[in-house]
C-alpha cells in the first residue's frame, strides 16, 4: 500500500480476472469514513462532526443500559443468548456439511477452542456479548509474534470503540474515453487515537494528532448491522429505546410530582376584610393567618420540637381576602387528587420499551408462570423474541468467522479466499434456554405420524412410497436419497439369522417358563440317569 500502518496484513492472491471500471462509491455498510485519496493525511479534515456524535452515542448507550427497567431487558436478552455448560461451553463449531478430510475438521476444530480460549469465552461470553449488544460494535486487536507469525494469533486485546474508527480511502481516476470518474481502488485502515473522550477528540491532518493508523488485518470490527438513515453511524440494538426511555422517566416524573402535591387535604380560608384599605387589608389577613397557624413539629434527630409557622409550603392551607357584599367568613375544603393509585400510565411506557427492543412485555411480570408444555402454551411473542435471538447470534458469530480466518490463514492451514467458501458451509451452534423449537417440531413429526398410521394400508393401492415421503412427512430429493442411504447401511450392519439346517424343524422354545422349572427339571434327569447307572 502506498501508506504504512502498523500491524500486520494477511497476503492475498490477486484475481486474474478484469472487471469493468466502477462508478459508484462502494456501499458503507460498516460506519467506515470514506475519504478521497490522500486527503486524510495530506490535507487538513475534520472529523469532529461523524466522530464525535459516535462517541456521545455510545456514551448515551452505556447511560441507558444502567437504568433498571433497561438493564433488565438487556439481561433477558443476554441471558437467552448466551448459556453455558457444566464446562463452561456455551458454542461449538458445527463441521457436518464440510466436504474436507476428517484431519482438516480436527485442526479447525483445535483452532476455534484456541480462539475461544483467548477470548476466555467460557468465563467472560455474556459480558462480550453484552458489550457488543449495548455499543452496537466491538473491536479486538490481534497480537502476534512478527519474527514467528505460523504460531498464530497470540493475543486479543479489547479497545474502546470510541477511540478507534476505520477510514476507506477510495482512488478515483477520470476515465480518458467517457470523462467519467471511475473507482481505481480502495484502500482501507483504522485509526486509533487514544486521547479521544466523549467531549470528542478533532482527528485532523497530521500524523501526532490524528492517532496511530492500523491496518485492518490487525483488527477484527464486528458491528450489529444497524445503521442510520445516511449510513454513515453505526447503531445499537438499544438506539430504538432512546425515546421510550425518555418518555418512561418523564411520566415517572410527573406522577410522583403530583401525588406529593395533591396528596394532602387543604383547607381554604376566604376572610371578610371588610372595606379595609389594601395594606390594611393585608396586615389583617397575615394576623389571622398567623393566629391560626400552629405548625409545631418534632425533630426525630435530635428530639427537640421546634416551631415552624414562620415557614408556609404549598402543601398548607390558603388564605384568600374577602370583600363584603353580603359574603361574610368563610372555610372550605380543597379536595386530594382523585386516583392516585392508577399507573397504566407507567406500564404503557413500560411495555413500549420493552416492545422496542423486542423483548415480550409478559416479562415485566414476576407472577406470570412459564410452561414447557405444548407449544400451544407458547406465546407469539416469546416465539419471535425466540427468532429474534437466533437473529443476533448469527450476527455476533461474524467475531468467530474474522478470527478463523486470521487463524487459520497464518497457520498455513487454508488461505483467506479458501476460508471464504468454507465458512458457507461451517455454522455455529450455541446452547439453548428454551425448547420453542423443539417442542414445535416434536408436535410437527407426532401429527405427521398420526397421518402415516391412517394412510399406511393404503399405501401401495393408492398411494405411492414415494408421494408418502414428500407430502405426508415433508422430506426433499436430498432427505429422500440420505435416509435411504441410511437406511441400506443399517440393514447391512445387521447380523444374518442363524442358518438351519435342512430337514430340521426349529422346536418352539417356552421363554415363558420359570428358572425355577427349568432347574427342577434338570435335577430331575440327573437324578433318573443316577439311577439307571
Amino acid at each position: 500500500m502506498a501508506i504504512n500502518l502498523f500491524g500486520f496484513e494477511i497476503l492475498r492472491k490477486k484475481s486474474e480476472v478484469q472487471l469493468q471500471p466502477q462508478v459508484a462509491t462502494p456501499v458503507n455498510d460498516d460506519g467506515a469514513l470514506t475519504v478521497t485519496a490522500g486527503g486524510y493525511f495530506g490535507t487538513y479534515l475534520d472529523l469532529e462532526a461523524s466522530f464525535k456524535n459516535e462517541n456521545d452515542l455510545i456514551s448515551r448507550y452505556r447511560e441507558m443500559a444502567m437504568q433498571p427497567e433497561l438493564e433488565a431487558a438487556i439481561d433477558d436478552v443476554v441471558n437467552e443468548a448466551i448459556v453455558h455448560d457444566v464446562t463452561g461451553k456455551s458454542v461449538t463449531i458445527v463441521l457436518d456439511d464440510l466436504e474436507q478430510p476428517e484431519k482438516i475438521k480436527d485442526m479447525i476444530r483445535e483452532e476455534f477452542d484456541n480462539v475461544l480460549r483467548m477470548l476466555d469465552f467460557s468465563n467472560s461470553g455474556q459480558d462480550i456479548f453484552r458489550q457488543w449488544y449495548i455499543d452496537g460494535r466491538v473491536f479486538y486487536q490481534v497480537l502476534i509474534d512478527e519474527k514467528q507469525p505460523r504460531l498464530g494469533i497470540q493475543e486479543l486485546v479489547y479497545i474502546d470503540p470510541r477511540k478507534i474508527k476505520k477510514v476507506r480511502s477510495v482512488v478515483k481516476k477520470k476515465d480518458s474515453r467517457t470523462g467519467i470518474e471511475v473507482v481505481q481502488g480502495v484502500q482501507e485502515f483504522y485509526v486509533f487515537n487514544e486521547k479521544a473522550t466523549t467531549q470528542g477528540q478533532n482527528m485532523v491532518s497530521s500524523a501526532a494528532d490524528a492517532g496511530v493508523k492500523i491496518a485492518t488485518d490487525a483488527i477484527v470490527n464486528v458491528n450489529s448491522g444497524l445503521m442510520d438513515a445516511k449510513r454513515q453511524l453505526v447503531l445499537s440494538y438499544l438506539h430504538k429505546a432512546i425515546k421510550p426511555l425518555n418518555q418512561l422517566r418523564m411520566v415517572e416524573d410527573a406522577v410522583v410530582i403530583y401525588r406529593l402535591s395533591r396528596a394532602p387535604e387543604r383547607r381554604v380560608f376566604y376572610i371578610d376584610v371588610g372595606n379595609m384599605p389594601k395594606a390594611k387589608s393585608e396586615q389583617y389577613l397575615h394576623d389571622i393567618m398567623t393566629k391560626f397557624r400552629n405548625k409545631v413539629v418534632y425533630d426525630s434527630a435530635t428530639g427537640e420540637v421546634k416551631d415552624d409557622r414562620k415557614f408556609m409550603s404549598m402543601m398548607e392551607d390558603f388564605w384568600i381576602p374577602r370583600r363584603g357584599e353580603g359574603k361574610s367568613t368563610e372555610i372550605t375544603t380543597l379536595p386530594a387528587g382523585q386516583n392516585l393509585g392508577e399507573l397504566a400510565d407507567v406500564k404503557y411506557f413500560e411495555q413500549k420499551l420493552y416492545k422496542s427492543l423486542n423483548v415480550p412485555a409478559s416479562r415485566l411480570e414476576s407472577q406470570t408462570g412459564f410452561t414447557l408444555g405444548r407449544s400451544t402454551e407458547i406465546t407469539r411473542d416469546e416465539l419471535k423474541f425466540s427468532k429474534f435471538i437466533d437473529r443476533i447470534r448469527a450476527r455476533f458469530s461474524t467475531m468467530f468467522d474474522e478470527l478463523m480466518e486470521r487463524q487459520l490463514a497464518l497457520k498455513g492451514i487454508c488461505s483467506v479466499d479458501e476460508w471464504k467458501k468454507l465458512k458457507e458451509t461451517i455454522h455455529y451452534d450455541f446452547l439453548k434456554d428454551n425448547n420453542f423449537m423443539e417442542l414445535k417440531e416434536a408436535e410437527l413429526m407426532t401429527a405427521r405420524l398420526q397421518i402415516m398410521t391412517q394412510i399406511d394400508p393404503y399405501v401401495g393401492t393408492y398411494f405411492s412410497k414415494a408421494w408418502v415421503k414428500k407430502h405426508v412427512l415433508h422430506f426433499d430429493e436430498e432427505g429422500i436419497e440420505r435416509m435411504e442411504k441410511e437406511l441400506a447401511e443399517e440393514q447391512a450392519m445387521e447380523p444374518p439369522a442363524p442358518a438351519i439346517a435342512p430337514g430340521v424343524e426349529s422346536a418352539p422354545q417356552n421363554t415363558t417358563a420359570a428358572p425355577q422349572a427349568q432347574s427342577a427339571n434338570g435335577i430331575d434327569q440327573a437324578f433318573n440317569a443316577q439311577i439307571t447307572k
